[in-house]
């Protein structure tokens, strides 16, 4: 039941937003009584930061893989967008829209009214954005692009794809996202295009 309400709320709170969910919203999507939201959760609030670290953990496999050390390392970066363009392009197909990302979209939108869920927001940003660093990290040790200081270029990367992800929400154009590959080779100043999957 727990992972039931999660599931629904990071749906629900993705393709709507966190203020416009409800916890009765929430209960119905996940067919659950008011008493086993409680159970589990204080809050709302509570619920929301579950529901994108469990959201997360998901995806973590996910991007372990995308970004192996065994993967070269500029190629990781393209198969990373490939991979958010396909799961977007998926989730568009069944709702209609483009959903941009969902730790953006709760945190521009509650980010100076939840510590608790800003805390989360940040954290998860802040270990997606690991996986950049060691990409531009290894890119950088081949030669491939110049970065002495990996953790800011990689910052730049992430703060253009994040307003290419709000572009992509905002205009329900998902071919925004995959068109990002090229853009991402010249904010990092690529001397090599990546190599093809």
């Amino acid at each position: 039941m727990k992972e039931r309400l999660t599931d629904a709320a990071m749906d629900l709170i993705w393709e709507n937003s966190y203020g416009a969910t409800s916890v009765d919203a929430i209960c119905d999507r996940a067919g659950a009584k008011k008493g086993s939201f409680y159970y589990f959760f204080k809050s709302k609030s509570e619920l929301a930061a579950a529901a994108l670290e469990a959201e997360w953990r998901k995806r973590r496999s996910d991007m372990d893989r995308i970004f192996s050390p065994t993967v070269p390392p500029l190629e990781r970066l393209d198969r990373y967008f490939d991979y958010v363009h396909d799961s977007l392009a998926e989730r568009q197909s069944k709702c209609g829209s483009v959903l941009g990302c969902p730790l953006l979209t709760v945190g521009s939108e509650i980010s100076t009214q939840d510590q608790v869920l800003r805390n989360t927001v940040d954290r998860i940003l802040d270990q997606k954005i690991s996986y950049f660093v060691s990409a531009i990290r290894d890119a950088h040790a081949q030669g491939l692009i110049s970065a002495p200081d990996p953790k800011a270029k990689a910052r730049a990367l992430f703060a253009c794809y994040q307003g290419t992800l709000t572009q992509a929400r905002i205009q329900n154009d998902v071919e925004l996202i995959r068109n990002f590959k090229e853009i991402a080779l010249d904010v990092l100043g690529a001397r090599h295009a990546p190599a093809t999957s």
